[in-house]
């Protein structure tokens, strides 16, 4: 065999090599198209082409026939609900990812030297596991204004009651034509030092009466001494009917705890408080006639709480029920996160003498801060397209002054307004914000890859 030959021989192969290679190439592309098809196929049908669909629906009026331009996008941005939609956006924007990323980081640090740490880290990430419809409806319910119902209206109301007190007779009121009201809701009469007054109070059930509350016809019958003035506060009801309007009965019982003052000249002279049998009595008063008075204190309604589903405080409610769900989320990412730093950095901070505050602050955060960008960045997309809590939770009278770009665009489309032409600017607007968003979650991602 000659050079030549062997040399035709080696090249052939050589030769011949490429084109199998780019056929298996090919090959390997079909196949992993086909493969990618059906997902490819269910994009399209559910993310471009309503996407497309949207852009195109916002240049046509509400019925779609006629051709409007951009009059959904000025329109958009004249209407006070949309504008006041875009106000709250940006308040759950700025304020939840912040104090969810802030709320995290503390959490994590802090588990960290907890020695049950497993079953704190399931305790707060178990509201994940709870659909926001059921979360919606459980705040609901905590924050109803009733406080026999919402428990943080009960909370509060006890806390209130404990340092401020509360009037014992709210629907109390003086018997007419035998007291004065005044506009401030007290009561009043005239005397003197020497006299014995009596205050005939109705609009009190017997069983509301205090348990030491006593008969108030002694305490009426007594006389007063001079220079005293005394008086018997009651309830003017006979229980089973009797008795005579403004006359102390026998069976009338005194109202304990009534708080009541002597005026003379505008001022308050004297306090007294009434015994268990309604009595009370002011010593040491010079001559003149006295207003002998029941403030309005007496009958001021009951504490009833916050109203943290009014109009001042929804957004902020809606707001922490959001962050009871996903403080869980934030803690466990950034502590995942928090497991990777190099300990060797730590404790030779330790050894250099910085406490635990400086080593938070010179080198767990700044080693954290790719961990936290990508925490904040993913809660601010979830934020802007926030719906179920703000629509479950706000009740409907302050539904307009809770409301957000996602619910506001619901309500335009299909809750009422009807007008899906400037739904779908709206939807537009939403998917123009949330973009950026998405791109910058998208090149961090990619760069940490690399």
């Amino acid at each position: 065999m000659t050079a030549t030959t062997v040399e035709k021989q080696q090249a052939g192969p050589r030769a011949a090599g490429p084109a199998p290679v780019r056929r298996g190439r090919r090959r390997g592309r079909l196949i992993a198209l086909l493969f990618v098809f059906p997902a490819l196929l269910l994009l399209g049908a559910l993310v471009v082409y309503p996407v497309l669909f949207s852009v195109g629906r916002s240049f046509f009026d509400a019925s779609g026939t006629r051709f409007v331009g951009g009059a959904n996008y000025a329109e958009m941005f004249r209407d006070p609900a949309t504008l006041k939609a875009i106000r709250n956006t940006t308040i759950w924007v700025v304020v939840a990812p912040a104090l969810l990323t802030g709320l995290g980081l503390i959490l994590a640090v802090l588990v960290e030297k907890v020695r049950w740490a497993t079953a704190f880290k399931l305790l707060l990430f178990m509201p994940m596991a709870v659909s926001f419809l059921a979360a919606g409806i459980i705040f609901r319910l905590a924050y109803d204004e009733d406080p026999d119902k919402g428990v943080l209206n009960a909370a509060v109301v006890s806390v209130h009651d404990a340092f401020q007190g509360t009037s014992t007779y709210p629907t109390a009121r003086g018997r007419a034509g035998l007291l004065t009201q005044d506009r401030d809701g007290s009561y009043r009469t005239t005397a003197s030092p020497g006299d014995t007054v009596t205050l005939p109070m109705v609009g009190v059930l017997p069983k509301d009466l205090p348990g030491n509350a006593s008969p108030a016809r002694t305490a009426a019958a007594r006389k007063a001494a001079p220079g005293e003035l005394r008086g018997v506060v009651y309830l003017d009801f006979t229980p089973g009917g009797g008795g005579k309007q403004g006359r102390v009965d026998a069976k009338e019982s005194g109202l304990p705890g009534m708080k009541v003052q002597a005026v003379r000249d505008g001022e308050t002279v004297a306090t007294a408080t009434t015994a268990a049998d309604g009595s009370f009595r002011f010593s040491g008063l010079d001559r003149g006639s006295y207003t002998v008075k029941l403030p309005e204190s007496n009958f001021a309604p009951p504490y009833q709480g916050v109203s943290w589903l009014g109009p001042t405080l929804v957004t902020p409610a809606i707001i922490g029920a959001y962050l009871w769900i996903w403080t869980g989320f934030a803690m466990v990412l950034i502590g995942a996160g928090l497991s990777t730093l190099p300990r060797d950095a730590l404790e030779a901070a330790r050894m250099d003498g910085a406490n635990e505050w400086q080593i938070f602050r010179r080198i767990t955060v700044p080693l954290l801060a790719p961990v936290l960008t990508v925490v904040f960045v993913t809660l601010v997309i979830n934020v802007m397209k926030v719906f179920d809590l703000v629509y479950i939770i706000a009740p409907g009278p302050v539904q307009e002054d809770a409301t957000v770009l996602a619910t506001q665009m619901w309500l335009v489309s299909f809750g009422g307004g009807n007008d899906q032409g400037l739904g779908s600017a709206l939807g537009v607007l939403l998917l123009l914000l949330v973009i950026p968003a998405m791109v910058f979650n998208v090149r961090r991602f990619r760069n940490s890859q690399r």
